[in-house]
């Protein structure tokens, strides 16, 4: 197994361990099959550059990084680059006293559901507020008379 394959395996199972899925629920989450998931985790497979793509915008990684990991572009060793923790660890440290796990979980949670409903950014949404959808009233439907 290559540097590039033993780096797409730990980007995969680092992946899986934070959105706590099996290999089938992240084959189901990029509508993939199962046994690919299976030999990309074994090593005997690269992703596809769509699946790439997939990978990249499931997991908020850049495009690039996933690539590199995968083996199409060569790595790239970024040098004071701020890491950012996950929110359980972040939790942990600033509010020991006032957050349990349950808390944490539940938080967890609302931030992953937030994430797959695919809310615009304040860098997108220059007014800053998330836009809901409406429903019609009957004044605004046209060609209806009450």
């Amino acid at each position: 197994m290559g540097t590039e394959q033993t780096s797409l395996v730990s980007f995969l199972k680092e992946l899986m361990r934070r959105r706590r899925l099996l290999p089938s629920q992240l084959a189901a989450k990029l509508g993939i099959s199962h046994a690919t998931v299976s030999r990309w985790l074994s090593g005997r497979d690269i992703p596809s550059v769509k699946s790439c793509q997939k990978l990249a915008k499931y997991s908020g990684v850049p495009l690039t990084k996933v690539l590199a990991a995968a083996g199409y572009l060569p790595m790239v060793h970024e040098t004071g680059a701020v890491q950012w923790p996950e929110f359980r660890e972040y939790a942990r440290e600033k509010y020991a006293a006032e957050l349990d796990d349950d808390l944490v979980t539940m938080i967890e949670d609302l931030i992953e559901r937030r994430r797959s409903r695919g809310y615009s950014s304040k860098a997108d949404n220059k007014s800053g507020k998330i836009k809901k959808q409406t429903k019609p009233t009957p004044e605004s439907n046209s060609g209806v008379s009450y």
